[in-house]
């Protein structure tokens, strides 16, 4: 198969997607990668129907490699995921829209095209989480004690564009992230961004059944057959606090060779990458072991 990644410079080194690009290549399909924000592209020899038998996307939010993709699906390409579902995550007001409207544990949320406009939320549903609607890896991510509070930030909010609030959900400092690939739940506990603390270290854990219900909707919900879902335990039950169409995977034991099967399984289905998926998945729970991607260098990937 030729297959086409979509991989933001930021990730130019990173173990994942660049492990899975060379075991893709080990076991002979052919890996053309495009930088989005750094390469001049002709769209209708880059679209000709044909050229690649997938498109897959590692990009930070807010890119252009999302446009890319979604322009391989308006010309009936298969994409992973599909674009539509990628779409739907990365806008964290529509996600957050999406989500509660089909019944996932999200937090009520509050979206503002000026940050000022924060000021309007009643001081009894602090504290605030305030992040950027299209925010990735924790950027600009706020914890407000108070409306006064929120007012020394707003300088700060002033150059991020759409923003969202939410409640904050009281917890241990720890978050529960689940990778989903290839029919497959790990988790793992990590440090919560909002409450940094060198010595959590990030270590495998179990899946109780309630989360791995709740992270398996997530799929269903969005579309999504290759996703992280993080995951907060509060006092009223799990909350959903975050999805990420392609995570690391960074505690997925042999995550490179499981992703790389994952995106061929998608890619000879022929998802056509305009609608969301709605069959029904079973997934396996597992607890994955702690590991660190090597950062890759050439991997004779050829570059578009």
């Amino acid at each position: 198969m030729r297959l086409c990644f979509l991989v933001e410079e930021q990730y130019r080194r990173d173990g994942m997607p660049n492990d899975v690009v060379r075991r893709l290549i080990a076991l002979g399909h052919e890996v053309d990668v495009v930088r989005p924000s750094g390469s001049l592209l002709r769209m209708s020899e880059l679209m000709e129907t044909g050229t690649h038998d997938a498109w897959v996307l590692k990009t930070v939010s807010g890119g252009p490699g999302l446009t890319l993709l979604e322009a391989a699906a308006a010309f009936g390409l298969t994409t992973v995921n599909d674009a539509r579902s990628i779409r739907g995550v990365r806008d964290k007001v529509l996600a957050a829209a999406i989500g509660r409207g089909r019944g996932l544990p999200l937090p009520p949320t509050y979206a503002v095209a000026r940050p000022e406009l924060l000021a309007e939320i009643p001081a009894a549903e602090y504290p605030l989480v305030v992040k950027p609607a299209d925010g990735s890896s924790g950027r600009a991510v706020h914890l407000v004690s108070s409306p006064a509070r929120l007012e020394t930030l707003l300088p700060a909010l002033a150059g991020e564009g759409m923003l969202i609030a939410q409640p904050y959900v009281p917890n241990s400092g720890t978050d529960i992230k689940v990778y989903a690939v290839g029919g497959e739940l790990f988790a793992t506990e990590r440090c919560s961004p909002l409450h940094p603390d060198p010595s959590v270290r990030e270590r495998q854990v179990p899946l109780s059944a309630e989360v791995a219900a709740i992270a398996a909707q997530v799929g269903a919900v969005y579309g999504l057959d290759l996703y992280g879902v993080d995951v907060l335990l509060g006092p009223d039950g799990p909350v959903v606090v975050d999805v990420n169409d392609f995570p690391s995977f960074r505690q997925v034991p042999d995550a490179a060779a499981r992703v790389a099967d994952a995106i061929l399984r998608l890619a000879r289905s022929g998802n056509s990458g305009t609608a969301p998926r709605t069959g029904a998945v079973t997934w396996t729970l597992s607890a994955a072991r702690t590991t660190s991607p090597t950062p890759a260098e050439g991997s004779g990937v050829r570059g578009v």
